[in-house]
């Protein structure tokens, strides 16, 4: 019996770690676009007089972050806010990371797997599937 016990405190432990490092691993990738937006004017572009908030969260509650883009910046928060103009609902951790590190993010499919559920604008969703990309081919040196 201990053995059983302790096996599903392991899981409950994995599963901790595994949301605590998706939600740190988009928390990076918005930390990264901020340091961009700063130094690097062809990235900024992408944000100029663009106002956008997302709010990205897990099924589970594991995950809640939001980033806001506004006068040609951003921040991100760990928190839910009001009236995003897009949520963006993945089922779970790993769905998270399947989306983040997929070499090429497939919205429609993930909703079709139900790993993930949009509610708003799906071209906020696009625009930070464009910004996410460029990042990404930027830090491995695809650009």
């Amino acid at each position: 019996m201990t053995h059983i016990v302790s096996m599903v405190a392991m899981k409950k432990f994995i599963k901790c770690l595994e949301s605590e490092f998706a939600e740190e691993f988009l928390e990076a990738v918005f930390g990264l676009m901020k340091i961009l937006f700063l130094i690097d004017h062809d990235f900024k572009r992408n944000i100029l007089d663009f106002n956008g908030r997302y709010l990205f969260k897990s099924g589970d509650g594991s995950i809640t972050v939001a980033a806001i883009f506004q006068d040609n910046g951003m921040e991100f928060r760990e928190e839910e806010i009001v009236n995003p103009d897009i949520t963006v609902m993945f089922k779970d951790s790993k769905a998270l990371m399947n989306y983040l590190l997929a070499p090429k993010p497939d919205v429609l499919g993930s909703m079709l797997r139900q790993e993930v559920t949009l509610d708003g604008n799906l071209n906020y969703l696009y625009k930070f599937a464009f910004m996410a990309k460029r990042l990404q081919l930027m830090v491995t040196g695809g650009i």
